[in-house]
């Protein structure tokens, strides 16, 4: 099995890119976007140190947020589409 810190890694290379494509988008739904992958990227690292803590009640964490995000960026979009 592949050690933890293999996937920190790529959760901090996800977590750069992103962070890049925040800072550089040259428009709003780029950084939109963004957003969204790191919400994302958060949401997998909460469950990968549920995995390595096995502390069950960060799946349930993990699983708010996500829903929780989720709609933020809907909400977000629809904004920006002139929908709200």
């Amino acid at each position: 099995m592949i050690g933890i810190n293999v996937y920190l890694a790529l959760i901090a290379i996800a977590t750069l890119l992103s962070m890049y494509r925040f800072m550089a988008g040259p428009t709003t739904v780029d950084r939109l976007v963004a957003v969204d992958i790191m919400t994302t990227v958060t949401a997998g690292l909460m469950v990968l140190l549920a995995l390595y803590y096995q502390r069950m009640i960060l799946l349930d964490v993990a699983l708010v947020y996500a829903i929780l995000a989720f709609g933020g960026v809907i909400a977000f979009a629809r904004y920006l589409e002139g929908g709200l």
